[in-house]
């Protein structure tokens, strides 16, 4: 009977070990795994393509452009102003990515500081010794100079045209475009090729959340872009909805002020990648996501309990139908009903409280950016 009861005590304790064993062996979700399948995605389907894409668009623009300075005619200013027409629309999927090579090269600074310095445009053709790696220079290249330059230079289409053909001055305006162009060539190419190069790697493999890791750091960068150059660039400046602006309109200050039935387009196609991009969309592929990393780890929205990402895409929602029923022409916009204008930039600083508190809160993610601009 001993022995029966030793037996037993022996199975009961074998089995035990055996449950312990196997609750060990269970396969346990690998976060950091999950990142570098995020990171992974990013970089292959979302940064690189977008990139890619820019690139062939810019590489349009390129060659219209040459074009355009070899033989300043009505055609050959047309066909430039649309390929560049399209390539700064191209732009806007890749702005918000001004982490790794784009940061290292500061490209957002060098290809969209608006409005244009019209002055120091005008005193860089006269000079011809433009020094435009400085900051003072942001603001006198890239798409906002070509804005001016191909738009604002002559209210009618022939003096836009006699500006270029000008005996004394005319050579000179040609060339700067031609620098222009070129500097944006040379530092795209810089970008792309690091991209491909040793910085893919190591983007994929930081892993971390610390400050400096690949995911906080495109999480930084993508909330800062909303918040400073979608929000307030594109919308509250203008508008004159920023406490720094102390609701005075400024609708000089629209985004393609010369070619101002554009800025519409140019909001719209940076607030469908900014969507995108939360959600894991690219060319028709879902892939891991902030949508998908914040639903792993049920992060939830504080006030009504619903997943955080789904509270966020209904922001983004209500922002869409607000930013669709908008002109076009922003600067008509302001002048016309400055309070629908009003009201995206509102509710987008709602998606920003979301996004920099909730979202980062929830990823143990630190902004490391400040807010400076008044806001």
């Amino acid at each position: 009977m001993k022995n029966i009861k030793t037996q037993i005590l022996f199975l009961l304790l074998a089995t035990l070990v055996s449950c312990v064993d196997s609750t060990e062996n269970i396969s346990q979700p690998d976060v950091s795994t999950d990142r570098k399948e995020m990171l992974t995605f990013w970089v292959e389907e979302l940064i690189l393509p977008s990139y890619a894409e820019f690139d062939k668009d810019l590489q349009a623009m390129l060659i219209t452009a040459d074009d355009f300075t070899t033989n300043p005619t009505e055609a050959s200013l047309s066909a430039f102003r649309t390929s560049w027409t399209e390539a700064y629309i191209s732009w806007q999927n890749v702005e918000m990515y001004e982490v790794g090579p784009a940061e290292k090269y500061t490209l957002r600074s060098f290809f969209n500081i608006y409005p244009a310095d019209v002055a120091g445009i005008q005193n860089n053709i006269t000079s011809g010794t433009a020094n435009l790696n400085l900051p003072p220079a942001y603001a006198q290249q890239g798409f906002p100079a070509l804005d001016f330059l191909l738009n604002g230079v002559a209210a009618q289409e022939e003096n836009i045209l006699a500006f270029y053909l000008d005996s004394e001055k005319g050579a000179q305006r040609l060339s700067y475009i031609k620098v222009l162009v070129s500097r944006m060539d040379t530092l795209l190419d810089q970008v792309i090729s690091e991209w491909k190069g040793t910085a893919k790697d190591d983007f994929i493999n930081r892993t971390g959340l610390d400050i400096g890791s690949s995911t906080a750091s495109l999480v930084n960068a993508y909330v800062l872009y909303y918040e400073r150059h979608v929000r307030s660039g594109k919308f509250g400046i203008p508008s004159g909805a920023t406490i720094a602006s102390a609701g005075t309109p400024n609708p000089d200050k629209v985004e393609a002020y010369y070619k101002k039935d554009i800025s519409g387009k140019l909001a719209k196609t940076a607030q469908l990648a900014f969507s995108n991009f939360f959600n894991g969309k690219a060319n028709g592929k879902q892939g891991p996501s902030l949508k998908s990393y914040l639903n792993s780890i049920g992060a939830k929205d504080p006030s009504t309990g619903k997943l955080l990402s789904e509270y966020i895409n209904e922001q983004f929602s209500l922002i869409d139908n607000l930013v669709e029923a908008l002109s076009d022409d922003y600067y008509y916009q302001i002048e016309t009903d400055n309070d629908a204008m009003v009201k995206v930039y509102q509710e987008m600083q709602k998606a920003v409280r979301i996004l920099k508190v909730d979202m980062t809160s929830a990823m143990s993610i630190t902004i490391t950016y400040t807010d400076n601009d008044g806001d």
